[in-house]
């Protein structure tokens, strides 16, 4: 008998694809699954499915954070938070119909401190 393996979720067509753009995007994404599993499950959801819903905990960034530039282009930044009262937050921006989280904080960062 083969070895078991786990069967990867096939994407709709309609749904964007998710794609780090950075290191620490992976590193950060890898540590809040370890710990919010669940809600870490349900923001690949809502990233796949309306990442440029605006809701309370998703929305896109202000002032001097609003935009990234990426290889001579410019994009709207996004910040998800994958629950309502924690204090990690996801930046992302989309091209496209693809996500690229570009940042994948643990806690609240410093530069959106109010």
């Amino acid at each position: 008998m083969p070895k078991e393996s786990i069967v990867p979720r096939p994407p709709k067509k309609s749904e964007y694809v998710l794609r780090h753009a950075t290191r620490q995007s992976e590193k950060g994404w890898r540590d809040l699954v370890a710990t919010i599993r669940n809600p870490m499950s349900e923001t690949w959801d809502f990233l796949t499915r309306t990442p440029l819903q605006t809701t309370a905990t998703n929305y896109p960034l202000e002032g001097s954070l609003a935009v990234i530039t990426r290889g001579g282009r410019t994009f709207q930044r996004w910040q998800h938070k994958p629950t309502l009262k924690g204090s990690a937050r996801v930046w992302f921006y989309v091209d496209g119909g693809t996500v690229y989280l570009e940042q994948v904080h643990t806690a609240h960062p410093n530069e959106t401190k109010q």
